[in-house]
Formats: structure tokens, C-alpha cells, sequence
């Protein structure tokens, strides 16, 4: 990457040239038109000129319909330094990494047990896991950890590729650490450490690894062919490869990661193109799906736990899993307002993470410029993946024109036309 350069990939003139779509429908199915569908698509080709993502792969449904689901640009052979001979255009079912929006199907998996009755959110983690009363955390409960309220959010030591692949390795570290202060005291996203908590949490309870627990909970039911912590063997030939973009790092970007997540931008992408992270399970970063598949979980929440007739979780559970923990609150970690529920994050009215106007959305980000949202106002469910890592770049204000015509052009539907999905409407200020 060159110090003085937007480092941006290569982009043909012709985008068709480089774009594949998948079961959508006509967008009246939707209740949508077509003008604002294409206006929609139209921020998202504008997103993939600024040259920050090699791929940028959407699914966006409405009222429980496909009306977006497409792939523009290149699984591999894309990246700042140009556009390589044997690069592969990338597909709607091309597996991507979902970084941490990751961290939101975890949370998931933790208030099903909860809602089975295996677990309770406001025991202590040390009633699972003995080991983790070390050096003053006894009394963090699993709701702090959920709420990124735990006093952990950084690993003590140098975060490298090996101890990330080594889970025994991290979980020694994070029982001996000491937190930074006391369970409950101050917001500050735990960008890592949580999901290794709640994946052994989950393993000891149900003894099932986390993987297999997805599974057979979610992976199965829901009929996904990959939907899960690293990705099988079979399916890494047609992976989407990440690469480091938008403005060079050393100028400020791999400061803020570095207190973000332990470790630099070319770290981050690194690991996550290596074989040994899709063998392994980072419950807070590698699940590996495609934007549809992604899209499905959030529809499914959405519409209150079901998939198909199937009652995935009860529409309960999805209710307290999204209801704010705080009002909006300076994030420790990330240095900005964020709204977060037990797992999720919030959207905000007049702007959030999600938009405009998007008080009631819930969802998560993913590094660097992934989306994963589902909004009961406007009964969307979108996931917004791509492969560029940039920060800080040429996107920003594209992105920001992304999520404004997606909030302009699903407009809020009438409380009377909305579905039951939760039994009752919540507003912004709603607390648990």
C-alpha cells in the first residue's frame, strides 16, 4: 500500500460486467416499486465506484420477500495494487466473512439457552466457569458480557494470529485477567474476549462446541449450507478474500485498531484470509455465510423467531434479546455513541449505525463497513458484506448515501399494517 494514495481497487466502467443477482422477486411483492429499488441499488454501484471494496454483496428483503440479492465485484484478485489475471468474479452464495457481526448470532445462541431454562442472563460467568473468578471478575454476570458492560474488552498481551487460533491459549489469559473496572460500571465493546467467554459457556452447558450447537440450532433448521464459526474445507475454493484499503493505516487507522481490537489493519486481514482461522472458532468474528444466509437470520428474528413454519426461538426470546440496555452512551472502546441490547446493537432516531430514523432497528457491524439489520418500522431485514477493509477512505460518504436511500425507500409502514412480530411496538427509550 502506498503512504500517499486512497489505496483503492480497480473498477470497470461496466458494472454489469461484474454483477450476479438471485431469487428476487418484483418489488410489489415487497410493496415496493421499482424507482425505489433502483434507486437502492443505485448508492450501492456509487459505493462500489469509490474503488473501497472489491466486493460488496446485498440482500435486502421486505415484508418477508427477496427484492435485493446480489454480488458486485471479485471474490479474490482485487485489491489496491490492480486487478490481477486470475481474479474470480464473485457470486450471491460466495462465502464471506462476517467479522463482528458474528457476534450477534452468538449473543442468539446464549438467550436460547436462556430461553430453555439451561442458563440464566443474571448468573455469574464463574457459576459455569469456575475458572473465570480470577483477579476480581466473580460477581460479571452473563448480562454484562452481553451488554459489553464486562470490564474486559481487550486482551492483556499482544494479540497475534496464533493465540487467535489457539483458543485454550485465550481463555488461560482471559480467566487471569484483571478487569480494567467493575463488571457493569462502563460501556466498552468487547471486540474479542466476550465471545470466547460465551463460546465455552455454551460448550460447558450443553457439551457441544459452539459449532455444533449452531448447527443444530440454527445452521440446520434454517436450511443454511454454510452458516457457521470457520468454513469447511469444500467451500474455501470460492471464499471471498480480504484486502486492506481506504487511507494508509500508519497515519492513524492501525492506532485506533490497535485499542479496538489489539492488533493493526493487515492483521485483522491477514488472519481472517488464513486456512487455520476457517479451521478454527472466534465466536466474536468468523462466522463465514453469504449475504443472503446472513439475511435469513435477521429475517427470521424479525418475524419473531420463524423460519418457515418452524419456531427457531420463541418470539419472547427475540423481544428481550433486542430491547436497550442504556440511551445512547459514549463507547469506551470505540470512542462513539452506540445503543446496544444483550448482544445486538441499536439503531438510533434522528441517526444511528443503521441510518436515519432507525430507533427500533437492531443488528450489528462487522469490520470494517459490514452491516447485518432488521427493522420492525419499516419490516426490512439487510446485510450489506464486502471484502474491503478500509477504515477510513474514499466510501465514507457513499456508504452514509447507502443507508439513506435504503431508509428513504423502505418507508415506514403504518402500525396497523406492521406484522406481530413482537406483540407490541417499543420505542427508543424502552430499557430492560
Amino acid at each position: 500500500m502506498k503512504l500517499f494514495s486512497t489505496n483503492t481497487c480497480y473498477v470497470p466502467k461496466d458494472l454489469n460486467s461484474i454483477t450476479q443477482s438471485k431469487n428476487e422477486v418484483l418489488p410489489k411483492q415487497g410493496g415496493m416499486t421499482e424507482q425505489q429499488v433502483q434507486k437502492i441499488w443505485g448508492s450501492i454501484e456509487s459505493l462500489y465506484r469509490t474503488g473501497n471494496h472489491p466486493l460488496i454483496s446485498v440482500c435486502l428483503r421486505r415484508k418477508g420477500e427477496i427484492i435485493l440479492n446480489r454480488s458486485l465485484g471479485y471474490a479474490s484478485g482485487n485489491s489496491a495494487r490492480g486487478l490481477a489475471q486470475n481474479a474470480v468474479i464473485a457470486n450471491p452464495d460466495t462465502p464471506i466473512c462476517l467479522f463482528s457481526a458474528s457476534k450477534m448470532i452468538t449473543a442468539m445462541l446464549i438467550h436460547m439457552l436462556d430461553e430453555t431454562g439451561e442458563i440464566n442472563l443474571l448468573d455469574p460467568i464463574s457459576y459455569y466457569i469456575p475458572e473465570y473468578a480470577q483477579n476480581g471478575k466473580r460477581r460479571a454476570t452473563i448480562f454484562h458480557l452481553l451488554s459489553h458492560r464486562g470490564g474486559i474488552p481487550r486482551v492483556e498481551t499482544e494479540v497475534t494470529p496464533e493465540l487467535l487460533f489457539d483458543k485454550e491459549q485465550i481463555l488461560q489469559q482471559l480467566y487471569a485477567s484483571k478487569p480494567i473496572s467493575p463488571a457493569g460500571a462502563h460501556l466498552a465493546y468487547h471486540a474479542v474476549t466476550a465471545g470466547y467467554i460465551l463460546g465455552e459457556l455454551i460448550e460447558r452447558v450443553t457439551g457441544q462446541d459452539i459449532r455444533q450447537f449452531l448447527h443444530q440450532q440454527i445452521e440446520k433448521p434454517m436450511e443454511m449450507e454454510f452458516f457457521n464459526y470457520g468454513l469447511k474445507p469444500e467451500f474455501r475454493d470460492h471464499v471471498a478474500l480480504n484486502y486492506p484499503t481506504g487511507v494508509h493505516p500508519k497515519l492513524g487507522t492501525d492506532l485506533y485498531l490497535n485499542h479496538v481490537l489489539g492488533g493493526g489493519l493487515q492483521l485483522a486481514v491477514d488472519v481472517t484470509n488464513d486456512p487455520r482461522f476457517m479451521d478454527s472458532i472466534c465466536p466474536a468474528g468468523n462466522i463465514y455465510t453469504s449475504a443472503e444466509q446472513a439475511n435469513r437470520f435477521f429475517e427470521m428474528l424479525l418475524n419473531g423467531g420463524q423460519y418457515k413454519g418452524k419456531q427457531i426461538m420463541s418470539p419472547e426470546t427475540v423481544f428481550r434479546a433486542t430491547l436497550p440496555t442504556s440511551t445512547t452512551t459514549i463507547d469506551r472502546t470505540l470512542i462513539a455513541p452506540m445503543r446496544y441490547a444483550l448482544g445486538p446493537m441499536l439503531g438510533s432516531n434522528p441517526v444511528g449505525v443503521f441510518g436515519p430514523m432507525t430507533g427500533q432497528a437492531f443488528g450489528h457491524l462487522g469490520f470494517s463497513n459490514i452491516l447485518c439489520w432488521a427493522d420492525p418500522e419499516r419490516d426490512i431485514s439487510v446485510s450489506i458484506l464486502n471484502t474491503g477493509k478500509s477504515v477510513v477512505g474514499t466510501h465514507i460518504p457513499a456508504l452514509a448515501q447507502t443507508l439513506y436511500q435504503i431508509s428513504k425507500n423502505c418507508p415506514k409502514i403504518p402500525k396497523e399494517q406492521r406484522r406481530a412480530l413482537f406483540g407490541t411496538d417499543r420505542t427508543e427509550t424502552d430499557l430492560v
